[in-house]
């Protein structure tokens, strides 16, 4: 009995999606524009530009005619003819010379409006909540969105205006010029074994073949460019994140004696970069052959081409300039492709790298691990349930991680003091990861208190780049409380030295020791005044000391829940029930 083949669907290692096809790129980038604030911005430029790219290729046809008297009055030696005509190229030179500069104004503004849309879409989605940071754990397409966010977004929207921009003028160029060919050798015909045989408009299959035949091996030749500048792209944001995690880390690094190591890791992701540069050196080296040879044969193709229709006396020496202007212009628009194929490389792996990374942050609303899921849901009640849990690994994640569960229902009610512990080899930070709605996979239910009267502290705190009262009120804006409340809550916990700085504007967790940085947190959650807090093992790196004195400030919110989860004997004898978790 024959068996039957099935097909595994290929993965993206990058994001571990199937591939992202080059229509879908498409269609989903531009359904990002069209949904842009910048979007009626950037069409009333391209009206502009239309319009500019339009006036510019009607001066350049009417100076691709002023060829005809100007030639023939230099052929005729007629003197008067030829000032003549060098008032006509001043005026259309000039005219041509206005409508550049306005034409690179406006693609300056055209690329500008197109990277502040893409870039404020990206962040947008970056940004939704709980998606960056579901997007860290994703694979390698969440070690350094901030390569995507700026330098990737930058080469899409400036590659993106240049590109549109330049086929648009090709195609108007093309549309134009190639009717002067034809008429120009509309009635050729020569003579073969005694039979006259006729080409109307032979100039313009001639420049046909002759572009098409350099499009066509330009592209056989540098068919591998936007694989490899995807790859350089990628390479280069591993360069630059490995460098920049060392620098954060250098005290640990020092003291361990770690930098022969780092050095070894940095050389290393520096040779790899070199490697796609040295294989992109050898593409644009071979394809220099077919720009540079073709680009050399233009100088004298089109007068060949014409030279039948001249020397036959179909064309003066001024019609024969007009045909060979003519033949430049409708080449220089058929090889658009071949001058712009490097910079068509780099856009191909721009618009992959973006739209991937846009596809991810969308599609991680939309991933599931398993048929039953983890409900995690609002409760009207002054409580918060936990019930059956089984909360397990991220799949296929790496480290043979362990879940939790916790069998029965446990009911927190206000002003409890709750610790989370169990079992050593449960994974008990997944219970704080579900509470908080980012994790996933798992069964069982979580009914939360109601909306806006929880706060969840991780063990580790973020301390933006901003002055100290709006570190201590982060993430609501410093004006929502007071100077005097902002006061009084850093002397309550023992800060009230920073009182006087709190417009100061500092590195704050490295200008603060560990101890300190937990008391600004804990100052914040004195302001805040929540009905429930969730600490995450947060008092585990604190001395005995510390965690006391902090611990009965939260202790004396009497009205708030309390739930540590972690392992902390400071915390126990304040606490009025112990949860136990087992592993799974």
């Amino acid at each position: 009995m024959a068996s039957i083949e099935t097909k595994t669907p290929q993965i993206d290692p990058d994001t571990g999606y199937p591939p992202f096809t080059f229509g879908c790129q498409l269609k989903m980038m531009a359904g990002a524009f069209w949904s842009s604030q910048v979007r009626n911005k950037v069409l009333l430029l391209i009206v502009g530009l239309l319009t500019i790219i339009l006036t510019t290729v009607y001066a350049q046809y009417r100076l691709n005619y002023w060829n005809t008297p100007f030639y023939n009055a230099l052929e005729q030696r007629d003197l008067d003819g030829f000032f003549e005509q060098l008032k006509v190229f001043f005026i259309i030179a000039g005219s041509l010379l206005v409508l550049n500069v306005i034409q690179a104004w406006l693609n300056q503004m055209t690329a500008l409006f197109m990277r502040e849309g893409l870039t404020r879409d990206l962040v947008d989605q970056w940004m939704h909540p709980r998606r960056a940071l579901r997007l860290a754990s994703l694979g390698k397409i969440g070690v350094n969105p901030d390569q995507r966010l700026h330098e990737d977004a930058r080469n899409l929207a400036e590659l993106t205006t240049t590109l549109a921009i330049g086929l648009v003028n090709a195609t108007i160029l093309l549309a134009s010029f190639i009717g002067v060919l034809w008429v120009l050798s509309a009635d050729f015909a020569f003579t073969f074994n005694g039979q006259q045989i006729a080409i109307p408009g032979y100039m313009v299959w001639a420049a046909l073949l002759y572009a098409g035949s350099a499009s066509m091996l330009s592209n056989y030749v540098g068919r591998r460019l936007p694989t490899l500048n995807t790859q350089r792209y990628s390479q280069e944001a591993e360069l630059r994140f490995t460098m920049m995690r060392t620098n954060e880390n250098m005290l640990a690094i020092t003291l361990t004696n770690g930098e022969d190591s780092e050095r070894r890791r940095i050389q290393q992701a520096i040779s790899e970069v070199l490697a796609i540069i040295r294989r992109l050196a050898f593409a644009y080296t071979n394809l220099t052959w077919v720009s540079a040879g073709f680009g050399w044969l233009t100088t004298i193709a089109p007068i060949l081409i014409a030279a039948p229709v001249y020397f036959s006396g179909g064309l003066s020496f001024g019609g024969l300039m007009m045909a060979v202007g003519a033949f430049n212009q409708v080449n220089t628009a058929l090889r658009w492709y071949i001058d712009n194929f490097r910079p068509i490389a780099d856009w191909k792996a721009a618009l992959y790298r973006v739209s991937v990374f846009r596809r991810a942050l969308i599609d991680l609303d939309n991933e599931h691990a398993e048929p039953e899921t983890l409900t995690v849901e609002q409760d009207e009640a002054e409580q918060l349930t936990l019930k059956d849990l089984l909360l397990s690994p991220r799949p296929n994640s790496p480290g043979g991680d362990r879940g939790l569960r916790l069998d029965g229902q446990y009911v927190i009610l206000s002003g409890e003091r709750i610790m989370v512990n169990g079992d050593p080899r449960a994974n008990r930070r997944l219970l704080f990861q579900a509470i908080a709605g980012l994790w996933p996979w798992g069964k069982g239910t979580i009914r939360l208190p109601k909306s806006g009267s929880m706060l969840l502290v991780p063990q580790k705190g973020f301390f933006p780049d901003a002055t100290l009262d709006e570190v201590l009120t982060y993430p609501m804006p410093s004006a929502t409380y007071t100077p005097d409340a902002m006061g009084n809550a850093l002397e309550a916990v023992g800060l009230g030295r920073l009182t006087e700085k709190l417009s100061a504007r500092e590195r704050w967790e490295r200008v603060l020791q560990e101890d300190d940085q937990m008391r600004l947190r804990i100052a914040n959650v004195l302001l805040v005044k929540p009905r429930w807090i969730v600490l995450d093992d947060a008092f585990e790196a604190l001395e005995t000391e510390t965690q006391s004195e902090l611990l009965a400030i939260l202790d004396a919110m009497s009205e708030a829940a309390i739930i540590y989860v972690g392992r902390s004997e400071t915390f126990l004898p304040i606490s009025t029930r112990l949860i136990h978790l087992q592993p799974y």
